[in-house]
């Protein structure tokens, strides 16, 4: 059998196991050849093609990011996109596929299946880690590394000047990252989208910090929106998925806690620093599992599902299932941290 691997949507560290794991097994054990498209389903609707056997994927393991490339390509929203990507497949003798991404990226998977009879396995990446159907996605615990370090070190200097610091995390919908890392990280405020904040009782806390002679950290999620307010975007431009660009809602609120409380207010924005880099150990051995188990699904025939982590163990789920909500943060989880504001 001959098989397609494509890593769709935002990169993220851990990438690359999953393409070396399923090439290493797929043609080890199974006799397999694989194909790899390009920037994701950009390839596949494009025919840009390129052979992948183990010589392309020795030496990939810490690597962040993915050598195959990825982009928010979406084929609906392409000419005749579908029949393309039928094209490609009929072109190279692919009779499977597999597709690395998140919500994006695996809702093209489970559509492209359910509609049009693909035959498609997909693997759950995503730093934000809001799908619902596995306990975690790749590349999350490597974000939350890096922003749980980077939190660290602002404690240092937002002390050495006695001024507020704002981190702004990634969370568009969901605040695993701003809740796992504000957590770890000891920051005295922690905003999250499931949540709409007060800025008054935000400044509230500040004050207590200060009070207590220590300068405060607040963690806040770009998706995270004020009581009174609206969701701050870096512009309202869109991609093939519909969705605007955030970022701004740290500086916005840094000017408001300045502007309300008298206090000096910083702003950190981590951005894509928190998507790069070489994945952590966990994000290796998830990703590699992931791997292992998508190639097994491929060759049973199970397609229209997705490999999952529940507990310690890798399952197979409906992809339409997969895709169907996102995980968010329960409330009562968000409670938990309340105890260390202010």
């Amino acid at each position: 059998m001959k098989v397609g691997v494509l890593t769709g949507g935002g990169d993220c560290p851990g990438l690359n196991a999953v393409i070396r794991a399923v090439v290493r097994k797929g043609v080890q054990e199974y006799g397999c050849e694989f194909a790899g498209f390009r920037d994701g389903w950009r390839g596949a609707v494009e025919g840009d093609v390129v052979p992948l056997g183990i010589p392309a994927v020795r030496g990939i393991l810490p690597r962040g990011g993915t050598i195959l490339g990825s982009s928010r390509t979406n084929p609906f929203k392409q000419d005749d996109g579908v029949r393309r990507i039928k094209d490609t497949l009929a072109k190279h003798e692919v009779e499977a596929l597999i597709a690395i991404g998140g919500e994006d990226t695996l809702g093209v998977a489970a559509k492209l299946y359910g509609e049009y009879g693909v035959p498609c396995v997909g693997v759950p990446k995503t730093i934000d880690n809001d799908l619902s159907a596995t306990d975690y996605t790749f590349g999350f615990d490597t974000a939350v590394g890096i922003a749980t370090e980077a939190i660290d070190r602002l404690h240092t200097t937002a002390e050495s000047h006695m001024r507020v610091l704002v981190v702004e995390v990634m969370g568009r919908h969901a605040g695993w990252i701003a809740l796992h890392s504000g957590l770890a990280g000891g920051a005295n405020v922690i905003l999250i989208p499931e949540q709409r904040f007060d800025v008054d009782r935000v400044c509230a806390w500040v004050t207590s910090r200060f009070k207590a002679s220590y300068a405060p950290i607040v963690v806040v999620a770009e998706g995270a929106v004020p009581t009174d307010g609206e969701m701050v975007l870096k512009d309202a431009t869109t991609d093939s998925f519909g969705h605007v660009r955030l970022s701004g809602v740290g500086e916005w609120l840094a000017k408001e806690i300045e502007g309300r409380t008298g206090k000096e207010a910083r702003t950190t924005v981590l951005g894509h620093i928190q998507r790069g880099g070489t994945p952590s150990a966990f994000d290796r051995w998830l990703a590699t599992r992931f791997g292992l188990h998508a190639v097994d699904a491929v060759h049973d025939g199970d397609f229209g599902t997705m490999v999952a982590l529940r507990g310690t163990d890798i399952v197979r789920v409906p992809l339409a299932e997969a895709t169907a909500k996102l995980k968010t943060v329960d409330p009562a989880l968000y409670r938990e941290a309340g105890v260390f504001f202010g």
